[in-house]
């Protein structure tokens, strides 16, 4: 369950065949340089799905289909409290571009531990390498 003050976090497993998207932080953010699953903070009233579907498009430019919730954790950093959702989604159409991070990578189950995550990633991280792909 997600703590009083968390921050809602949502962001998406975004699958094209046995390949899953990831993004660099840009370096002016906070865990700059780091990889991630795209996504972001929710506005104010704004339901995990659509919220999932509005960072999408601000930060990629694409669409995806939201098939269901894959993960649910809640982590904390020194500063912050982040309750993140993470969707299995499949990639419907637009290239992803990379608008508002460093770079974008298609990776494979493989793959993944070739990259640093943000410690809030770790217990997906592990769930995900244990998964047979593709998910959707």
């Amino acid at each position: 369950m997600p703590t009083l003050h968390a921050i809602p976090v949502v962001a998406a497993l975004i699958f094209r065949g046995d390949h899953l998207l990831i993004a660099q932080r840009p370096t002016n953010k906070h865990l700059a340089g780091l990889w991630e699953f795209p996504g972001g903070k929710l506005e104010p009233g704004e339901d995990w799905i659509e919220g999932l579907h509005r960072e999408l498009r601000e930060e990629l430019a694409t669409e995806v289909e939201v098939v269901s919730l894959f993960a649910e954790i809640t982590h904390s950093y020194p500063d912050k409290t982040v309750h993140l959702r993470f969707y299995l989604c499949q990639w419907l159409r637009d290239e992803p571009q990379p608008l508002e991070c460093a770079a974008l990578a298609w990776v494979t189950r493989m793959q993944l531990n070739q990259y640093e995550f943000p410690a809030a990633d770790a217990r997906l991280l592990v769930r995900l390498h244990q998964a047979a792909w593709p998910l959707v």
